[in-house]
């Protein structure tokens, strides 16, 4: 993590929709806050032993410059506030509608390549795993 990284986010680069969201946040951060990563890249093993590709396929995984971990929804919300967008995000941590976003976003990220499948026509995205 560069001295100026403040959350570096562990991507799945085969889900179009993923990728998608990951290229805006890419745009979005005029002062590179963000170290985007992608679990299918062919030196991610090695660059980042700690983390279990497995796991981070099931579950957007990411580590802030304090080094601690964040999961799921909590990861979005993190990376749109540190880029300055879409704060209104922030309403899915209260704690009301928490369990239900959460509950969401584990159905998404589920059944994200069958999502991705009915609104692009693609469930894997190979050609853009470098290029996120």
């Amino acid at each position: 993590m560069s001295e100026q990284t403040q959350l570096t986010v562990f991507y799945d680069g085969h889900c179009p929709l993923c990728v998608k969201e990951i290229r805006a946040m890419k745009r979005a951060d005029k002062e590179n806050l963000l170290q985007l990563e992608n679990i299918h890249a062919s030196d991610f093993s090695q660059r980042y032993p700690e983390v279990d590709p497995v796991e981070a396929d099931k579950l957007l995984h990411a580590i802030d410059h304090n080094g601690e971990w964040l999961t799921g929804l909590d990861v979005t919300v993190k990376a749109w506030q540190l880029v300055r967008r879409h704060r209104w995000l922030g309403v899915l941590r209260w704690p009301v509608i928490r369990p239900v976003a959460d509950g969401c976003y584990r159905f998404f990220a589920r059944y994200r390549q069958q999502i991705a499948f009915l609104l692009t026509g693609q469930r894997r995205c190979d050609r853009c795993v470098d290029d996120a």
